[in-house]
């Protein structure tokens, strides 16, 4: 069974508690989180303060995307807000190994994101300490963005790569029920969606929707 992980990004931040709780009960198995910083992507979110506020509303993982510069100051602080997946930019971690190491030492699972515009042959030296690799099939830093086709091969070789390793595949972007299948057949495992869930109330049967994909 695929794991849907709905985006807060597309929530009702004036009661983002709340949402969470409804999410939650209508079938998410992750929440994502995205954390953007105005300077890595051009858009600014929330923060640890933030996910920890969050944290009681839920017990299901928290699926923590860190769209900022120098993320290796802020794992600590993630991590310690209540964050269950931390996942980081390949493209601004010049010492990848490191941050990944630091991520598990803490306990927590680690993940690496790559855009759409990224080699995934960039994360091949460092698969023995990723538990999730998410691709992102739109451009990082809005929701509501269309689908970036070329995603599927990406998703396709990724797969390959991975080989027997438990290494969950996810992808963010432009995901609906049409979109989510072809996903699916590529080989991810979890699928993160904000709009298709929250755009209009009905959360339950949308999620029901994305799973139902299998």
């Amino acid at each position: 069974m695929v794991k849907i992980s709905p985006s807060i990004l597309s929530a009702d931040f004036s009661k983002l508690g709340e949402e969470v709780v409804a999410i939650d009960k209508a079938g998410a198995d992750y929440i994502h989180i995205d954390i953007m910083d105005g300077s890595f992507v051009p858009n600014i979110t929330i923060g640890p303060a933030v996910v920890k506020a969050l944290r009681p509303y839920s017990k299901k993982i928290f699926d923590v995307h860190l769209m900022i510069n120098d993320a290796g100051k802020f794992v600590n602080d993630f991590a310690n807000a209540g964050a269950d997946i931390i996942s980081v930019h390949v493209e601004k971690e010049l010492h990848l190994d490191r941050i990944l190491s630091k991520i598990k030492d803490m306990g927590k699972k680690s993940g690496v994101v790559l855009n759409p515009s990224t080699n995934e042959e960039t994360i091949k030296y460092v698969l023995d300490k990723i538990d999730l690799i998410l691709v992102m099939s739109v451009n990082p830093g809005f929701g509501g963005q269309s689908f970036i086709p070329s995603s599927i091969e990406k998703i396709k070789n990724i797969k390959k790569m991975i080989g027997k390793r438990p290494i969950e595949i996810e992808v963010d972007g432009g995901i609906n029920d049409v979109t989510g299948f072809e996903c699916i057949k590529a080989g991810a495992d979890v699928l993160v969606a904000g709009n298709y869930i929250f755009k209009d109330g009905n959360y339950s049967a949308n999620i029901k929707k994305l799973k139902g994909l299998v």
